[in-house]
């Protein structure tokens, strides 16, 4: 009875969002494993159990290894997205964290874009990253001729061989200036005694920052990368609005958008789950490690 008393009032607040939660997302997850797993390959319904045939068909036969082709685009996409995003982000925080004047129009620049959308920016990076040459040129392949810089013009996305390291250009700029933040964030939570005491025993610039400063970064680097990784397994809206549904860049969440227009729950219920653990992969040794870590604390 006590501990209904100290409990009770807590778990009768909380249980609007626990139940939303439950039905919302446990529940939908549920019924999507339930659909991966059946024969609903129309809209006439499931006549039964096909366990994991909808898988194991995903990965030996897709017509053309489109899953496998997909899992691929979103290997690069993700690889030079957040090496490009982490790049940027620290180079900027590092800078305004340096000493600049008029900082707070810098940090301003460099977080604008997150206020854009990801549809918006998308179509403006269509028209930058026009593949046309030539007379034809536009965009960023238009400033290049102007420059006389014709040599550098090139297919961008509809390129064969790297269009998808292409497309996650519109991500970094978009997404650069929240890793500066998350950096000059933990630039500016670094005590000042640390750097002193750098300071008298005789630590160069170099040293400091390589020694002392960065090591500190650990923890905020670590937790960027989750975020964008995550965030870059479901990227779906800038792709589709720079590209539309092509095949040179077709990632497993398009895949699943144009699974589902043909009515084939069962396949697209799978590939959602695949993603699913694809992300859960990322992210549960995360919430670990820094469960741990509070323990320890």
């Amino acid at each position: 009875m006590r501990k209904l008393r100290h409990w009770g009032p807590g778990l009768l607040l909380l249980s609007p969002s626990l139940i939303l939660l439950a039905v919302f997302v446990y529940g939908l997850i549920a019924w999507t494993t339930k659909v991966s797993v059946s024969d609903e390959h129309n809209a006439l319904g499931s006549k039964g159990f096909a366990g994991l045939e909808n898988y194991t068909k995903l990965f030996t036969n897709d017509i053309n290894d489109r899953f496998t082709h997909s899992l691929k685009n979103l290997l690069v996409f993700t690889v030079v997205f957040l090496v490009g995003a982490m790049f940027f982000g620290l180079l900027w925080a590092f800078i305004l964290e340096r000493g600049v004047k008029a900082e707070g129009f810098f940090r301003t620049v460099y977080l604008f874009p997150m206020a854009v959308s990801f549809v918006a920016s998308g179509v403006v990076w269509r028209w930058l990253m026009n593949p046309n040459k030539g007379d034809s040129a536009g965009g960023l392949n238009s400033v290049l001729g102007g420059l006389g810089l014709d040599f550098l013009q090139n297919t961008w996305w509809t390129n064969p061989d790297w269009g998808m390291a292409a497309m996650a250009i519109p991500a970094i700029w978009q997404l650069s200036g929240y890793v500066m933040a998350l950096f000059l964030a933990g630039f500016r939570g670094i005590p000042q005694e640390l750097r002193e005491a750098a300071a008298m025993d005789g630590a160069s610039t170099y040293r400091l920052y390589r020694n002392v400063i960065f090591p500190q970064l650990t923890p905020v680097a670590l937790s960027a990368l989750i975020i964008l990784g995550h965030m870059s397994m479901k990227m779906f809206d800038l792709i589709m609005s720079v590209s539309g549904p092509q095949w040179l860049t077709e990632v497993p969440a398009i895949y699943v958008w144009q699974t589902l227009l043909t009515s084939d729950y069962a396949k697209a219920a799978a590939i959602s789950i695949i993603l699913l653990l694809l992300v859960a992969v990322v992210i549960v040794p995360y919430l670990i490690y820094t469960n741990r870590q509070e323990k320890n604390a």
